[in-house]
Parts: C-alpha cells; sequence; structure tokens
C-alpha cells in the first residue's frame, strides 16, 4: 500500500506565495516522475508540473505557471514540493499530487498514485 500526503494548502493574497509538500510512503521500492495537477470548480484537472526522477530531476511545467512555480524533489525523503509565488486568482484549485511508484522489482509492478488534494485559494 502507498500513500501520497499533501500539505501546505491554504489562503493566501494574489501575489502571494505557498509551499505544497507531497510526501510517498508505504511499499515503495523507487519513484518514478512525481508531479502536481489542480482542477478548479467546472474544470478539468490539468498538468501544473512535474518532475523526473533521473540526476537533477527534469521538469515540465504548463504554460500559465512558467517563471512564478518551481518543482523539486528530495528522492532521500519521497517527497516532492511546489514552490508556488506571484499567486493569481486564477491559479485558485485543489492540488493534487501525484507519483509513478514502483512496488517491485517486475516491470509490471510500476503504479500511479494520487493524493488526496489540498486547496489554494488566491483572493484578489
Amino acid at each position: 500500500q502507498v500513500q501520497l500526503v499533501e500539505s501546505g494548502g491554504g489562503l493566501v493574497q494574489a501575489g502571494g506565495s505557498l509551499r505544497l509538500s507531497c510526501a510517498a510512503s508505504g511499499s515503495i521500492f523507487s519513484i518514478n516522475a512525481m508531479g502536481w495537477y489542480r482542477q478548479a470548480p467546472g474544470k478539468q484537472r490539468e498538468l501544473v508540473a512535474s518532475i523526473t526522477s533521473s540526476g537533477s530531476g527534469s521538469t515540465n511545467y504548463a504554460d500559465s505557471v512558467k517563471g512564478r512555480f518551481t518543482i523539486s524533489r528530495d528522492n532521500a525523503k519521497n517527497t516532492v514540493y511546489l514552490q508556488m509565488n506571484s499567486l493569481k486568482p486564477e491559479d485558485t484549485a485543489v492540488y493534487y499530487c501525484n507519483a509513478g511508484v514502483r512496488i517491485g522489482i517486475a516491470p509490471y509492478q510500476i503504479y500511479d498514485y494520487w493524493g488526496q488534494g489540498t486547496q489554494v485559494t488566491v483572493s484578489s
């Protein structure tokens, strides 16, 4: 069993900052890519940022957050972070952590896991 637990959401004024954390625990052999998604009311879930497991971690960002958000990870702690600066009201959403987790050495033993979500609200 693998769990992803997010923290760090909250209410912030426009222009402010928040840092989200997501810690993975359980029967983990290794973790591949990790990422953050968000879903605003009435909208589809969208990718915000992702980071690979190799080396320093190759990153990918949605155009809407480039230059404002930074994703990073601590492999020793099985944790991924999302530093969000210059927040805008349109960043308001539930943010979900995602990870591709290998639970064994067999090729098929890689599964996609999601956190429960953390609310981020940006007031204007």
